[in-house]
């Protein structure tokens, strides 16, 4: 699994509220064609990008198991999870070379964004000493 993490901190952009049009439908263009491109070479296996903060909710058992839902992240959240991408390799290192060019996103100006993206394989079961 590929995480798209975004930090305030440690980004050299404005936030993509702030970008044009263009540089917005370029970025969007990119992730789009880099899924095609996953799903024609027969790894992707889905990939999505999320909504901000805002719209984020956090939820815990209460009572009885009944949901107890509270607003976050908050806005002075540093850091959130900006989309996902689950992909199906031969090899690790295929997915952190997946994971270097998603981090090449165009933003501002047609900049790489260099955005760190988190590689995480997804276990099928526990590990067999467990």
């Amino acid at each position: 699994m590929l995480l798209m993490q975004f930090s305030a901190q440690n980004t050299d952009f404005p936030s993509i509220d702030t970008w044009t049009p263009e540089e917005i439908q370029a970025h969007i263009g990119f992730m789009v064609d880099t899924n095609g491109k996953l799903a024609a070479d027969g790894e992707l296996v889905d990939g999505q990008g999320l909504a901000g903060p805002q719209q984020a909710r956090i939820v815990r058992a209460g009572a009885g198991g009944a949901p107890v839902v509270t607003e976050g992240p908050f806005a002075e959240t540093k850091e959130f999870l900006a989309g996902y991408w689950i992909v199906d390799c031969e090899t690790p290192e295929r997915a952190v070379e997946i994971a270097a060019h998603i981090s090449t996103a165009p933003g501002p100006g047609g900049r790489p964004l260099n955005m760190p993206i988190e590689v995480h394989p997804i276990m099928s079961g526990p590990p067999q000493e467990m």
